[in-house]
């Protein structure tokens, strides 16, 4: 499962999650990506299940790239317990992902294979995404 080795602090605030992606937005290491559409905390359980969808389709011919990681901890109280009593303890990782953010590439592949293990993959999110080419 995807989550840091080691972090600064063990529990974080949620922030809030505004404006487009300034970076990560281009299609840098591979020939086509999967670009995000809307604003949204992805889990490492979504990302891991993507990455399969889309290796299992490919047949591990060509390469992906996870441009995205799970490096926030998200903390939950136990059902039924009073206020008061401290923050929770850490649930689960996600990983912050803005309007624009490029989230998966793949090279070593024709454009319809890419397209298809996209497709596989972008059911597995949470949000709506769109198809990316190189320029």
């Amino acid at each position: 499962m995807l989550m840091p080795k080691k972090t600064k602090y063990r529990k974080l605030q949620r922030g809030r999650n505004r404006g487009k992606a300034t970076r990560g937005n281009v299609v840098s290491f591979g020939d086509f990506g999967l670009q995000a559409l809307e604003g949204h905390w992805i889990t490492a359980q979504q990302i891991e299940s993507a990455r399969v969808a889309m290796n299992r389709y490919m047949k591990r011919s060509g390469k992906v790239w996870i441009r995205i990681f799970p490096d926030k901890s998200v903390t939950r109280i136990p059902q039924e317990t009073r206020m008061g009593k401290g923050k929770g303890s850490p649930e689960f990782w996600v990983a912050v992902v803005k309007p624009g953010h490029m989230l998966f590439e793949i090279g070593g592949v024709e454009t319809d294979v890419a397209k298809e293990a996209f497709r596989l993959a972008a059911h597995k999110l949470p949000i709506k995404t769109k198809f990316a080419i190189k320029d």
